[in-house]
């Protein structure tokens, strides 16, 4: 029975429990009557739910019944004293009826009670309250009754309101935990199935915990000597130990449970990852192959790549946070825990790395290809330019803008050979790059796929091409080059027939106006005339010289085909000043051999003691053959003349 179910009757006081006790330590019970009628139903209702509160073992030490008549009539006494039999008759030991003032007819009353005692189990006696104190001590009764001991009933109803709900409440939430808990054993047997029960019970283990606690504080000594017993202080300690043991089963089922559905869900997104990197992701790579043919291609497939990239990025942000998550667990899981953990972390770590390699991998072959294109596309864009300087005539105003286009050229070959070397090397980076591409599980990683093939073909494709385009200009440039080394030796023979013409002109004026002396004396004129055959000597060697450089022009000209060309005229200046430098110097070396002989036959009649008539005839002969001979002027081939300065005065 709960008191919430008689609560109006409750309150009426009809009966209650003091806490106080008799001498042989049974409890007191107490029934107030009224002067107005006493409902005996309630009565009764107040008396089993009273009796229905101490233990076994203080009903077994008997009760101490006072029924206070005081107020009432004696049949109503009486009533109730006969209905004690009824009700508690093997707990009752004594029945205390307090008298009025005002005696009832003794005679009628102890007749009663004595004709009654053996049938009503118990004994009863009427009792003044002045003197009820001799059964029992003043301590152990209300003030009514002249005693000492505090009993509010408004506060002792409110605190068993409290406890039976707390008791109701704990008592349900013990029996769920208690299946919840037992439930948990049985499904820890079979992990296949799981357990029937709710997780969540039907009260909060901490609010319950928390109402006992307050509870157990409100039921403390204090409130009175035997209140505990009254009000089951014992109770709600075995009910709080109770629950704390099933609520720490419990939380550690709800912690288990969590760390299990923590586990799974772990997994779960474990091999959503796995999943997606083995199969979409690894098809997205494994779709993307080519190196593309230009660098635009090349570009085009580094976008798509990062697009992929970006893609991955995600799956590998998720790959971090559960890393992280599985290394909070390890540190503090079990044994089997950790096995799985580390089990999970491995295959995650595996196919995200290799996933990782096969990024980096082609991002590699990527950077390598766009490198590959771009000097493929500059030295494309060199061999054009040297071609179309090698496919442009050639007409250079001398020799030195010849040798400025001969330098060009050989730099710009220079370029063709670095850039050549330049493809040539990150060809075969990117070979390399190729051939260390990390393989997919289960494929065979000696034998390469068909797209790796198109690209060691079209990469040994283009730089063979690259060759030949470099070759063939190369053999032009050989030709150029041998064209223009033509060129300036033409120029440079050219130059220097010119150079000869000017030198032969020089000579041609030193011998018209500085070679004009005969000599004093035979001796001064036969130095002369040594002096001017060494003179004739290099003009004749320079003249020869200057027709050497001409020959060698004509065989470069027909050679290169030049059929205009500005030397055209140096040849015949070259001979016109010639022929007059021979009229000029054959005529100076008859004059000086005239002179020679002259000066010759003069100093012998010079040294002849008798000269002879003809000796002097034959000077005079001499002298006058020189000085007619040094009158007439020099005519040249082309009719101009020229005359020498009278250099023999004596002789006129």
């Amino acid at each position: 029975m709960e008191a919430t179910t008689i609560l109006p009757v409750l309150k009426k006081k009809l009966a209650f429990l003091s806490g106080g006790k008799d001498r042989r330590s049974g409890l007191i019970l107490t029934i107030p009557l009224g002067s107005d009628q006493t409902s005996m139903e309630e009565l009764s209702a107040t008396l089993d739910y009273l009796l229905s509160i101490p233990s076994e073992k203080c009903k077994a030490r008997g009760f101490t019944v006072i029924v206070d008549g005081r107020k009432s009539q004696w049949n109503i006494v009486k009533t109730v004293v006969l209905m004690l039999q009824n009700v508690i008759p093997a707990e009752v030991s004594l029945v205390c009826v307090v008298k009025p003032d005002e005696f009832w007819d003794k005679k009628v009353t102890h007749f009663c009670f004595w004709k009654e005692k053996d049938r009503l189990g118990f004994e009863v006696i009427l009792v003044s309250a002045n003197k009820l104190t001799r059964y029992i001590e003043p301590c152990q009764l209300t003030d009514d009754f002249g005693g000492s001991l505090d009993y509010d009933h408004s506060d002792w109803l409110n605190k068993r309101l409290v406890f039976e709900k707390f008791t109701k409440e704990s008592t349900s939430l013990l029996d769920e935990l208690s299946i919840i808990n037992d439930a948990d054993k049985s499904s820890s047997v079979d992990k296949d199935k799981s357990a029937d029960c709710a997780l969540l019970p039907s009260f909060d283990p901490e609010t319950v915990l928390q109402t006992g606690k307050y509870h157990f504080l409100l039921l403390n000594p204090l409130s009175g000597p035997n209140v505990e017993e009254l009000l089951a202080q014992p109770q709600v300690m075995k009910l709080l130990d109770s629950l704390r043991e099933q609520y720490t089963k419990y939380q550690e089922l709800c912690r288990q449970r969590n760390k299990r559905t923590q586990l799974d869900e772990i997994h779960a997104k474990v091999m959503q990852v796995v999943t997606w990197l083995q199969g979409p992701g690894s098809e997205l790579l494994k779709t993307q192959q080519a190196i593309g043919d230009s660098m635009r291609a090349a570009q085009a497939l580094q976008q798509k790549h990062e697009e992929i990239e970006s893609q991955h990025s995600e799956w590998f942000a998720v790959y971090v946070e559960l890393n992280q998550q599985i290394a909070a667990l390890l540190s503090a899981g079990e044994e089997e825990e950790v096995a799985e953990l580390k089990a999970l972390q491995q295959q995650l770590s595996d196919v995200c790395y290799r996933q990782a390699a096969q990024l980096e991998s082609r991002q590699n072959i990527l950077q390598a290809a766009q490198g590959f294109h771009s000097t493929t596309q500059e030295l494309s864009q060199q061999l054009d330019g040297l071609l179309g300087m090698l496919c442009a005539d050639v007409a250079p105003a001398d020799g030195a803008s010849i040798q400025q286009n001969l330098k060009l050229l050989e730099e710009k070959l220079q370029t063709v050979e670095a850039g050549l070397a330049s493809l040539r090397q990150k060809g075969a980076l990117l070979l390399e790059q190729m051939c260390s591409q990390p393989s997919w599980p289960l494929e065979d990683t000696e034998s390469p796929t068909a797209d790796q093939q198109d690209n060691v073909q079209q990469i040994q494709s283009v730089m063979e091409d690259m060759q030949l385009r470099k070759q063939r200009c190369e053999d032009m440039v050989d030709v150029r080059r041998l064209k223009m080394l033509q060129m300036v030796q033409l120029f440079k023979c050219e130059e220097d027939a010119l150079q000869a013409v000017e030198w032969l002109g020089e000579l041609l004026d030193a011998l018209l106006k500085t070679h004009v002396r005969l000599g004093d004396d035979s001796q001064e004129t036969r130095t002369m005339l040594d002096k001017h055959r060494k003179f004739v000597d290099v003009a004749q060697s320079t003249y020869d010289y200057g027709r050497q450089l001409l020959q060698a022009t004509v065989v470069l000209c027909q050679s290169l085909r030049c059929t205009t060309r500005s030397s055209g005229d140096t040849l015949p200046r070259l001979n016109r000043v010639w022929k007059q430098f021979s009229v000029s110097a054959e005529e100076r070396q008859q004059r000086l051999e005239l002179a020679l002989n002259f000066h010759t036959a003069a100093e012998r009649v010079l040294q002849q003691e008798c000269v002879e008539a003809e000796s002097l005839d034959e000077v005079d002969s001499l002298g006058k053959t020189l000085l007619d001979r040094l009158t007439l002027p020099v005519i040249f081939p082309d009719g101009y003349t020229h005359s020498f300065v009278n250099l023999f005065p004596r002789l006129t």
